[in-house]
């Protein structure tokens, strides 16, 4: 693949049994080129790494062992960030970025499987709470359009910061890790929503979108059961903390709430959760080399000291898509069990 402007072929090769990574750009006129780990540091290890120039102006690196699982990067030409136009891009990190998928040798469970698939389909919607429209991805699973009588709980699910409505399909592979629970038969048949989590200038009216817009669209638009006890709120860091706020505050709607290294943990207020007695499930995951890990720890020893029931499901990882990939495996099968 070429960029004109750049004069790129880049070239990525995944050297699985020993978990190295080979980054190749050709790259004539530049005089410096690296690979910048999303945020510096992530499960590549702490970057950038020089990469170095041969006669022909193409510019390499090996890097590794790099843990398992799915890590953004990009180049840096000249001190420029630039995407490698051989790899597919992600939105995170506020942009489009490139992300490459270390495989797992002893993990598979969200790997595309020859089991029946649900379906993602794009759903798009008006929003009275900021005027305009929004986009959701909607999880429908297998049978969905071949059972018109069923009807289905609901999991709203969200992103973290800097991502988007895409990530938890794109990055996180949602509708595989579902599809192959559900061929176990380890989890009830759900719709999962997806919603981008920035609503107004920030996010702050994400719980306005949620509860005013969101819930509503879904229940009018699939055939959903519409009651507490059939509908569950979770998210991964950014998510994680509006799934703690909206659902606490919303305990009529929500019998199931998870933290996925939730962010939330940073401000928690004991005292504002002894509603969450009321819930079937608070749950509580984070990576115990993740920056957040202190915060959710402390929130899980605040809960059981006020004796307030939830599970807390601490698991090896960074603050990356791996340990969440983990954490929808492990929350999704508990869920709609009343």
């Amino acid at each position: 693949m070429k960029c004109v402007s750049l004069l790129f072929l880049a070239i990525v090769a995944l050297m699985a049994q020993d978990r190295r990574v080979s980054f190749q750009v050709k790259l004539p006129t530049a005089q410096k080129v690296e690979v910048m780990p999303g945020g510096g540091a992530n499960g590549l290890g702490k970057g950038p790494f020089p990469m170095t120039r041969s006669a022909d102006g193409v510019w390499s690196t090996t890097i590794g062992p790099v843990q398992p699982g799915f890590h953004y990067y990009w180049f840096l030409v000249d001190g420029v960030p630039v995407n490698d136009p051989a790899a597919d891009s992600f939105y995170g990190w506020g942009r489009n970025v490139s992300g490459v998928d270390v495989p797992d040798p002893k993990l598979d469970f969200y790997e595309p499987k020859d089991v029946p698939h649900g379906e993602v389909r794009m759903h798009w919607y008006r929003s009275k709470a900021t005027g305009k429209m929004r986009r959701a991805f909607v999880y429908a699973p297998p049978g969905y359009d071949a059972n018109p009588k069923t009807r289905y709980p609901v999991l709203y699910l969200q992103h973290g910061a800097g991502e988007s409505e895409r990530g938890w399909t794109a990055q996180g592979r949602a509708n595989f890790i579902l599809d192959n629970l559900l061929a176990a038969k380890q989890a009830k048949p759900m719709l999962i929503v997806m919603d981008n989590g920035y609503a107004g200038k920030t996010n702050e009216l994400f719980g306005d979108v949620l509860i005013q817009d969101l819930i509503p669209e879904i229940d009018r638009s699939y055939r959903t059961k519409p009651d507490r006890k059939h509908r569950a709120l979770a998210g991964l860091s950014m998510g994680g903390g509006q799934a703690l706020s909206n659902g606490l505050a919303h305990t009529e709607l929500f019998a199931y709430v998870g933290l996925f290294s939730g962010a939330g943990a940073r401000n928690f207020d004991v005292a504002k959760a002894v509603v969450a007695a009321k819930l079937s499930l608070f749950w509580i995951g984070c990576g115990t080399e993740d920056f957040l890990y202190p915060a959710n720890l402390k929130m899980h020893e605040a809960l059981t000291g006020a004796a307030i029931r939830h599970e807390w499901f601490p698991s090896p990882g960074l603050h990356d898509w791996q340990v969440w990939r983990l954490h929808l495996h492990t929350f999704a099968p508990k869920l709609f069990r009343d």
